[in-house]
């Protein structure tokens, strides 16, 4: 560019200078004359070239690239090198392009490249099979007119893609597909799908097993209880040397009953297909019981405070809601020590969603159990959810259900200082009347 200056600077300098020299030797408008001419010319050359690139433009090859004359061959030559780097990269680019192709063609399961308005870019054939797609056809079209289950449509349109969903292929009824959108570059996705038959089957076989043995648990587990019970009534039908042995008998036996109905009300949630009975839930009543029951379950050993949000109601399965709340309310008041505060609280976030809280000044929980604290069986300290009487499934229960219900739990604690226990349910759910 510094070049093109200084010969554009240097030929207006030379053509001045004849001017001069013609001046003095003849007259001003002769002068004049021939600076214009000059000029004329010097314009004339630069549109004929511009007029030369214009062409190349419109058609740009590399070896068809004009050789030009003056500053106009640095130009063509720099443009040269420009579209010469740009061939290369272009070159290289559809080579990375065509090896991730290539290596995503080979992946199990299926891949969709979807763009910013959700139309299909490209797809490899697991893709094709699992969701009966064809690239050549579907090209360009919207992923909603091609898997048109509700159930797609609502996780597409939702924006939450933190966790996957499960679908049933259209294109092979028996099978079960997982699904999950993972954003990338500029609101641009990536589709995700695999075949989740044989772990659906396994699960099925494992929710049936628990569900028939815990099934046949409970009847001789009643009678021995009933047993131990009337025994335990009966005066001077057991020694009274030996009757802490049959109080244990009977604490361990009710604990058993508990832990067969909490894997029997856990196996019917899992096992259940169907969206929850829907209904509106009156709030102010559901707090106010959740109160009162947490007050008779304390016996007064700790403080219960209600704060709710007066007409804001809650669309739901209020059976499966109740057991689910009540279990965070029932935890709190297990892990507070006597004296603790335990403080409930339903309100409106200013995003439209709800938010039902427990919190306490209990306990607390370390960080690193935080994640599994919902997992089957899994305890933070197995001595004292023995002695508080835990399953060690009452959580694993709550996400059920409130995975059912679109909600989800966010769990904050700090060690000796306390947890807050808070559900998150989304705006299509809320009332406000």
């Amino acid at each position: 560019m510094q070049d093109i200056r200084w010969n554009a600077f240097w030929l207006c300098f030379i053509l001045l200078i004849i001017s001069l020299i013609t001046w003095a030797s003849s007259d001003a408008i002769t002068a004049l004359l021939v600076f214009t001419s000059g000029l004329l010319v010097y314009l004339l050359n630069h549109i004929y070239w511009i007029y030369k690139l214009n062409l190349w433009l419109k058609k740009p090859i590399l070896n068809q690239v004009p050789h030009g004359r003056g500053i106009w061959e640095d130009i063509f030559a720099s443009l040269y090198q420009l579209h010469r780097q740009h061939s290369r990269n272009q070159t290289q680019l559809s080579s990375a392009l065509g090896r991730f192709r290539h290596a995503a063609s080979a992946l199990p399961d299926g891949v969709v490249v979807l763009n910013s308005v959700n139309e299909i870019e490209w797809c490899n054939r697991p893709a094709e099979t699992k969701l009966g797609l064809n690239l050549k056809k579907d090209e360009n079209q919207p992923i909603s007119y091609l898997i048109r289950q509700s159930d797609f449509i609502n996780y597409l349109q939702a924006q939450d893609y933190s966790e996957p969903i499960k679908l049933y292929s259209a294109a092979h009824p028996d099978m079960t597909l997982e699904i999950q959108l993972i954003p990338f570059g500029t609101k641009q996705k990536l589709l995700i799908c695999r075949d989740v038959t044989q772990k659906e089957k396994i699960d099925a076989m494992r929710r049936d097993f628990i569900a028939n043995v815990s099934h046949e648990l409970r009847t001789p587990l009643t009678v021995v209880g009933g047993f131990v019970e009337t025994l335990l009534d009966m005066d001077g039908a057991i020694p009274e040397s030996t009757r802490t042995y049959f109080n244990m008998m009977q604490d361990q036996t009710n604990r058993m009953r508990r832990l067969i109905e909490d894997l029997l009300t856990l196996s019917h949630i899992e096992s259940n297909a169907q969206p929850p009975e829907d209904s509106v839930i009156n709030m102010g009543r559901m707090t106010a019981m959740l109160l009162n029951d947490g007050n008779a379950l304390s016996k007064g050993k700790h403080t219960l405070t209600l704060e709710a949000a007066p007409d804001l109601d809650l669309i739901g399965s209020p059976e499966e809601l109740q057991s689910a709340l009540s279990n965070l309310v029932s935890n709190a008041i297990r892990y507070t020590p006597q004296d603790g505060t335990i403080h409930i609280s339903w309100k409106l976030q200013a995003d439209g969603s709800g938010q039902f809280s427990v919190s306490d000044n209990g306990i607390g929980i370390e960080q690193i159990h935080i994640d599994r604290l919902t997992e089957r069986f899994y305890r933070v300290d197995r001595g004292r959810s023995r002695e508080t009487g835990g399953t060690g499934l009452g959580l694993s229960i709550v996400k059920h259900i409130l995975t059912r219900h679109q909600a989800k739990l966010v769990i904050t604690s700090e060690l000796g200082v306390g947890s807050i226990f808070s559900v998150i349910f989304p705006k299509v759910r809320i009332v406000q009347n």
